[in-house]
């Protein structure tokens, strides 16, 4: 039962994780000065990571940098090394911790191959220009040093951004880049700032850095065809975008099961927000109704990532019968492999496991399983579905996905079988993926009138003109 191996999981942490994460926090605190002048104790950070990774194969290329950065020669090479260490230092951290995870759940996982193919497009001739101008700006940034970012730094991104923004291939930096330039720009003098959120900031600059340099991440997509099993969608709504991440079961047509997920995304304005969101994502019927009716979807060559993540196209599924997420999860789940992580992707608080729990107690923000307590992360319940903290308090069974943040696990509901007024009762996160079901919440809607219509005509009007 997993109230008894999650004993496993909330006990003592992996050796080694906590100075691990000390050694991360010296970096970002040196990359917060700066690296045009590196006083003492950051150069002693930036030397405890190369004594630290010394023995790894980026052991000599990571020393060295070390050398010519502490020496004030910031070179791209020596960034990009810099980065890598950074980067490695928390692969082991998530490597330990989702080891510990896959052991206390029973979970098998895929390995990574050692040689995955090139990603779609990888043939094509890498935009050296692009990339490199993505590069000067963040080599500025590590240059000055957080503390030194004014408005005119952070304005230096804009051209480098428009220009990637062209390359289908390289949209996701530029999102990426205009992410971190746009929480600069608010934070901006962040001089003035009393404290900073020194690992986010330099999470988002390793990530960028990377993925600035020539080469692939993620491997090839390989076509698959079966049946999706929906376990239960995570929906993040942020005031210019709103995405869900529907994670299932693959049943393949060779028998083989794999637990998958799935993104669709649609841009916003703050003003579209709670359950308005779904309708921005009607372009994809398929998977919306299926989260809604509590569906199955059979899928044909739809493009699978080595790390678990389907490509999806609308045009390559089809609604099928009717199928439970909480029947998927007790039939299914235990026997689903897992994907292996992609390198860039190993992190701690990428770690989103779905799991299902059954027969706790809740008590105040946790679950009580026997003695044992993992924490609720209820704080990421989106506004835009019918799950609430009251149905979780009052649940029995959850689906949900295992986190790691803060030091410690949590748990994140995507969907509760409660009793309320001595009724039973379930809910999901895609309950309202096409419309909500809840008649207070649709009056309310209709008071309040369709806001994306109301946009969209007015968009069009613009257009006309």
């Amino acid at each position: 039962m997993l109230d008894v191996q999650l004993a496993e999981l909330v006990g003592d942490g992996p050796a080694g994780v906590r100075e691990a994460l000390a050694l991360a926090a010296g970096f970002d605190e040196a990359l917060g000065h700066g690296f045009a002048r590196i006083a003492e104790e950051p150069a002693a950070a930036l030397a405890a990571l190369a004594g630290a990774l010394g023995a790894s194969p980026l052991g000599d290329r990571l020393g060295e940098a070390v050398e010519k950065v502490t020496a004030g020669s910031v070179a791209d090479e020596h960034l990009a090394a810099l980065a890598g260490g950074r980067a490695a230092l928390f692969g082991a951290v998530h490597d330990a911790l989702l080891a510990r995870l896959d052991q206390a759940v029973g979970r098998t996982r895929a390995p990574w191959p050692a040689s995955p193919a090139g990603g779609e497009g990888a043939g094509d001739e890498v935009p050296a220009n692009l990339l490199a101008g993505c590069r000067v700006w963040l080599r500025e940034l590590a240059i000055t040093g957080w503390r030194g970012v004014d408005h005119d730094l952070v304005s230096g991104a804009d051209q480098a951004i428009e220009a990637l923004l062209a390359v289908p291939r390289l949209r996701g930096l530029a999102v990426l880049l205009d992410g971190l330039a746009a929480e600069l720009r608010a934070s901006a003098p962040v001089a003035a700032m009393d404290r900073l959120p020194a690992r986010r900031w330099a999470d988002l600059w390793t990530r960028a850095l990377l993925l600035a340099q020539s080469g692939t991440w993620h491997g090839a997509p390989e076509p698959v065809s079966g049946r999706l099993l929906i376990l239960g969608a995570d929906v993040h709504e942020h005031a210019t975008v709103v995405r869900v991440q529907v994670h299932g079961v693959l049943e393949e047509a060779g028998g083989q099961t794999r637990l998958v997920r799935t993104s669709v995304a649609a841009a916003k304005v703050d003003t579209i927000a709670g359950p308005s969101v779904w309708r921005l994502l009607g372009g994809h019927p398929v998977l919306m109704g299926a989260l809604a009716g509590h569906r199955s979807v059979e899928i044909d060559g739809m493009p699978l990532l080595p790390g678990g993540d389907l490509l999806w196209h609308d045009d390559r599924a089809r609604t099928g019968a009717e199928a439970d997420p909480f029947t998927t999860a007790r039939v299914q789940l235990a026997g689903a492999t897992a994907a292996a992580t992609p390198p860039l992707d190993r992190h701690p608080v990428r770690i989103a496991e779905p799991v299902l729990i059954e027969g706790y107690k809740v008590d105040g923000e946790g679950l009580d399983l026997g003695g044992h307590r993992l924490a609720l992360d209820l704080d990421r319940l989106p506004s835009s579905c019918p799950l609430t903290p009251e149905l979780v308090a009052a649940s029995s069974a959850c689906i949900g996905l295992v986190r790691w943040d803060g030091g410690r696990w949590l748990l994140q509901p995507l969907a509760v079988q409660a009793t309320v007024k001595k009724k039973p009762v379930t809910a999901h996160n895609g309950d309202w993926a096409t419309g909500p079901t809840d008649p207070k919440v649709v009056k309310a809607e209709a008071k309040a009138g369709d806001v994306v219509a109301v946009l969209r005509e007015r968009a069009g009007r613009l257009l006309r003109k």
